[in-house]
């Protein structure tokens, strides 16, 4: 009996041992390393690293659903506009040996209907946009991104239109200096072709009609970041290149008029207030152009459908007396006060004034002077973190100063208002 369990016991340890040998003669399959993605925590929440690489990534966007009345000049008109926009930022930023090297894609596309968003009666329309690209590397930043001569971190939380420049895209090609302590400057190249105001349904000869751009606007700032708020000092100029050929009065040989350079300054200052209340905050920016006016309109030629003709905005006319540009002149202050009444609801109240001179021309060719005032408030509630669910009221008075006669009567004011619901989700 032991040597039959002898002999066992020696065949198994025998197999064991063949079969151990052959094992180790086979390959070993090696399990791929698995590579986790890292929170990048430099550059705020939602970033984190691209795996294999140290660039930090953030994807987000935005749904936002409008609603808007706008009291309707006529019977033709639409009273009730649509909108839904959909967005998508794409933000990458690089620590670097020079600096930080940021890309940045802001993409969008709207759907909306409607006289109060299109202008046009019965109108749908759909638009893709790229409404920022840029690159930033050190102090450089090129491409499309919000104009420096506004101040994009002015506490505005309005929804409609007011009189300021209300911090417009722009394609740019800038450099940004910073001094330390929240100080910097910064001097830019800005395309002339998204500023520019030759006016619309102007019935005359003696109407801007703009040229080919030779020159872009310059822009430059001073611009301070603080605890307590921001601040803001920039200025513009802005080529004025007519296409009309005119013959002065007296001359015999008709001509294009002379170019013209007009100029924008802005002062631009937001202040916080924890004293009234965590959040709370004010601002206010104060405005001057001389042939520039779309530094004040933001390039917008929104008028908020106050029941009038057109605002007919021009950053020159042609004086049909020497054949030479006459600029506009216009200014404006606009200002706004935010309170939260709980964490989760908070209102604007906002408003601005305008006024356009088109008096140095020197003769009336469809142009009128006017004043105009803004006035509005919103209240919006915040549930949830990135909702938005808000409304609210824009009043706007047109006073000419002329005897233009408009369809309501010579000299005549004007004034309407708009009403909007937003519903807006931001991720």
């Amino acid at each position: 009996m032991k040597l039959v369990k002898s002999l066992l016991l020696g065949s198994v340890a025998g197999l064991a041992a063949v079969a151990g040998a052959q094992a180790a003669d086979l390959p070993v399959a090696k399990a791929a390393p698995v590579e986790y993605v890292r929170v990048c925590s430099t550059y705020g929440s939602g970033f984190f690293y691209i795996p294999g690489t140290e660039t930090c990534l953030r994807v987000g966007g935005r749904v936002r659903a409008d609603y808007l009345y706008g009291e309707p000049i006529d019977r033709a008109q639409d009273a009730i506009g649509f909108r839904a926009r959909g967005r998508l930022n794409i933000d990458t930023r690089t620590a670097t040996a020079y600096g930080l090297l940021r890309a940045y894609i802001r993409y969008e596309i709207t759907r909306s209907s409607g006289t109060p968003f299109n202008g046009g009666a019965g109108t749908v329309g759909t638009s893709p946009d790229i409404a920022q690209a840029f690159v930033q590397f050190g102090g450089l930043t090129a491409g499309r991104v919000t104009s420096f001569f506004s101040n994009g971190d002015l506490p505005t939380d309005h929804m409609g239109t007011l009189r300021f420049d209300d911090a417009p895209d722009v394609n740019l090609l800038a450099y940004t200096f910073s001094f330390g302590n929240g100080f910097s400057a910064t001097l830019a190249l800005e395309d002339g072709l998204d500023r520019r105001s030759s006016g619309f349904g102007i019935e005359s000869p003696f109407a801007l009609a703009y040229a080919g751009q030779r020159v872009p606007d310059v822009v430059g700032n001073i611009k301070y970041d603080g605890t307590w708020g921001t601040a803001q000092l920039s200025g513009a100029v802005h080529q004025i290149r007519s296409l009309n050929l005119v013959t002065p009065f007296g001359g015999t040989v008709a001509d294009y008029p002379e170019t013209e350079y007009g100029f924008a300054i802005s002062a631009q200052v937001g202040v916080n207030l924890p004293m009234l209340g965590e959040g709370d905050a004010a601002w206010v920016a104060a405005t001057y152009t001389d042939g520039a006016i779309a530094y004040i309109t933001g390039g917008s030629s929104d008028s908020l459908a106050t029941g009038t003709s057109e605002l007919f905005l021009a950053d020159a006319v042609v004086n049909p007396i020497t054949g030479d540009l006459g600029t506009t002149r216009a200014w404006s202050i606009a200002g706004g006060l935010r309170h939260y009444w709980t964490p989760t609801l908070r209102q604007n109240v906002f408003g601005s004034y305008a006024r356009f001179d088109f008096s140095a021309v020197g003769a009336n060719v469809g142009l009128f002077d006017f004043n105009e005032w803004r006035l509005g408030t919103n209240l919006i509630w915040s549930p949830v973190n990135g909702l938005d669910i808000g409304a609210e009221v824009i009043y706007a008075t047109l006073d000419p100063r002329s005897n233009l006669v408009l369809p309501a009567g010579p000299g005549v004011s004007d004034s309407g208002w708009e009403g909007r619901l937003r519903i807006q989700r931001d991720f």
